[in-house]
């Protein structure tokens, strides 16, 4: 039985694109990404949601809560395996600083095989994304869940679904506040929507 998954970035924080954030505690949604994720929470009022996952970070957490105020859900169950790449000493470093750095350009060049400071690599990200998934999946059958994370962890189960390599990343974009919708049954799954921004 299909089953759909709503693949929403976490609303903008202050300061996105000016640092990596990574998994830095404290990064919380300011007050135009709380206008944000209140418009997302209201385009999505009546998409018929079952239920809602996030990452265990901050901004991912009251997108999240947002989202499950308005659609009359739960709290939202936050999971581990939904989280930010795990950047290492990278987290909080400004792009111009990390631009300096070797690692970093090779980080962003080959994907596919290399890991950041802390260890993780881009296919660590996309496997256990696609493993909670997957069972995400298997026990949402007919329904239609959301699941609140990062723009990396998005495009990691995108490529999946495409059949692309990890060192594809840079050919599309996920946006805060987008959904990207992903179907699935028995035969596998099919992209539906990409990067569908709210306004």
């Amino acid at each position: 039985m299909t089953v759909t998954v709503l693949m929403v970035r976490h609303a903008a924080h202050d300061n996105v694109g000016g640092f990596l954030a990574g998994r830095m505690e404290g990064v919380r949604l300011g007050p135009a990404g709380r206008k944000q994720a209140e418009r997302l929470a209201e385009r999505l009022r009546g998409a018929d949601i079952a239920a809602i996952h996030a990452s265990p970070r901050e901004r991912c957490r009251e997108t999240a809560e947002a989202i499950a105020t308005a659609c009359g859900l739960p709290a939202p169950q936050v999971a581990a395996e939904l989280d930010e790449i795990d950047f290492g000493r990278w987290s909080g470093s400004t792009f111009a600083e990390l631009d300096a750095d070797p690692l970093w350009r090779r980080w962003n060049a080959v994907r596919s095989c290399c890991r950041t400071p802390a260890g993780e690599s881009m296919l660590d990200v996309q496997q256990r994304a696609l493993r909670y998934i997957e069972a995400l999946a298997a026990e949402n059958a007919g329904n239609r869940v959301a699941v609140v994370s990062h723009a990396d962890v998005i495009k990691a189960v995108v490529m999946h679904v495409l059949g692309l390599s990890v060192d594809a990343w840079p050919r599309f974009d996920i946006a805060p506040a987008s959904v990207t919708t992903i179907i699935g049954d028995d035969w596998g799954a099919k992209l539906i929507t990409l990067n569908d921004v709210v306004s």
